[in-house]
């Protein structure tokens, strides 16, 4: 009986070392080798400081801005506190958020329907991407905040559009802050 202990205690260490330690470090290297910016969290830089990644949300209100997907992330985009709200459809506190933001989008952005994605949370609320028809929704608010044309916000949006994965995977989306960063470009 004494050999099985031993035998047990062994197995555990070894697999602990292989498993929890070899393997993600093996991994984390190999990632850093081959895909170093995603490695190291996608993080995007304005004048040396780190202002964001290109995988989470950040909240933009100014009408100067594009807006993202609404947050159920904690205290919004809250990366430290990531998940749903987990309130289903008929839940009137859903539904009055809902109702509530469609109602303020449609004021802001002169009483058209509202893209679904402006309005509703995604799983984890840090999407930091929009659909490309809730980007040029949201363009004529922009172009008017920013004395811009709005051709040439659309020329923006169509140039941060980006398409399905291989053609296939995922759907079209705009990056929100990579928008945000290259609007407030054109107006500087």
């Amino acid at each position: 009986m004494h050999s099985v202990w031993k035998t047990s205690i062994r197995f555990t260490i070894v697999t602990t070392l292989l498993l929890g330690l070899a393997y993600p470090l093996a991994l984390t290297a190999i990632a850093h080798v081959l895909f170093p910016y995603q490695a190291d969290g996608s993080l995007i830089l304005k004048d040396g400081k780190v202002i964001g990644s290109a995988l989470l949300a950040q909240s933009f209100t100014s009408d100067q801005y594009f807006h993202p997907r609404p947050s159920a992330a904690g205290n919004g985009y809250d990366a430290t506190n990531s998940g749903g709200s987990n309130l289903a459809q008929s839940n009137k506190k859903l539904v009055d958020r809902i109702q509530g933001d469609i109602d303020k989008l449609a004021k802001a952005n002169g009483g058209k329907p509202v893209p679904i994605d402006l309005v509703t949370t995604s799983g984890s609320g840090l999407d930091p991407d929009i659909t490309p028809d809730a980007a040029y929704y949201q363009a004529a608010r922009v172009a008017a905040a920013r004395h811009l044309s709005e051709d040439t916000i659309n020329k923006l949006i169509a140039a941060h559009t980006t398409q399905r994965t291989l053609g296939l995977l995922g759907e079209p989306r705009v990056n929100v802050l990579e928008l945000n960063l290259d609007l407030d470009g054109l107006t500087k």
